[in-house]
């Protein structure tokens, strides 16, 4: 099976070897590609809606591996047991909606490995998150795909205990600025040039859409003019770790 750029940028951060569970599986691409490919030796998979796990269902048994790949009707985590997979893969969704899966899964989560994950939206509010919540980054990566641009992030859940050291020590142990919550620290320090794309296109874009605003007063062009230069500012930082 050969998966979009957006999925085999999900699929390659996996651990070889960890039973992994993709979360809101839709076709189950990832699980099956990954079993097929040898690169672990099963996997779970779920979907909170019966239409996608019946699609589903129909591929895993094109593919004959129903008896690798266990399927099953979960809410987010609701219907994985604590310590059933090392890797959990969560892609594909808004930011929100897997703030509340990680929440809500929380005694699952913690008895990860790793999580690999791709939000939709919302990307900063997730990297705050994790950060709040004690995860630790371990790599990330962005793709582009039809003229749309996608990160995806590996992040090792903390334990109960780690997880209070983590959020009190928030503020102390290496707190990210804003640039590195909105475009992901790791990206920058690597200078990713998929990253790097997606900055000088936004800058351009966002450096046209003022230059059109120049001309006109308003009380509402007022407030979006300085929320572009705010836009602006922020990329203008991104854009320095690429100067260094």
């Amino acid at each position: 099976m050969e998966l979009s750029k957006r999925l085999q940028a999900v699929a390659d951060l996996v651990t070889a070897g960890y039973i992994t569970a993709d979360i809101g599986t839709d076709h189950a691409y990832i699980p099956i590609y990954l079993v097929g490919q040898g690169c672990i030796p099963g996997a779970i998979a779920s979907d909170v809606n019966q239409g996608p796990l019946e699609r589903a269902r129909v591929h895993v048994a094109e593919n004959g591996l129903e008896d690798r790949i266990d399927l099953r009707l979960s809410d987010g985590f609701s219907a994985i047991h604590p310590g059933e997979a090392r890797s959990a893969v969560i892609a594909g969704m808004g930011g929100g909606l897997m703030i509340r899966i990680l929440t809500e899964g929380r005694e699952t989560v913690k008895k990860l490995s790793e999580c690999i994950l791709q939000p939709q939206s919302e990307i900063e509010k997730v990297r705050t998150f994790l950060m709040r919540e004690g995860f630790l980054f371990i790599d990330e990566v962005m793709v582009e795909e039809d003229g749309k641009f996608y990160p995806v992030m590996k992040v090792v859940p903390p334990d109960e205990d780690k997880n209070r050291e983590e959020k009190q020590s928030f503020g102390e142990q290496g707190q990210w600025g804003d640039a590195e919550l909105r475009y992901g620290k790791l990206l920058l320090e690597k200078k990713d040039p998929v990253l790097r794309c997606f900055l000088e296109r936004e800058l351009r874009i966002k450096k046209e859409i003022l230059a059109g605003l120049e001309r006109k007063e308003s009380e509402r062009i007022g407030q979006r003019r300085a929320e572009l230069k705010k836009e602006i500012e922020y990329i203008e930082k991104g854009m320095e770790y690429y100067a260094l």
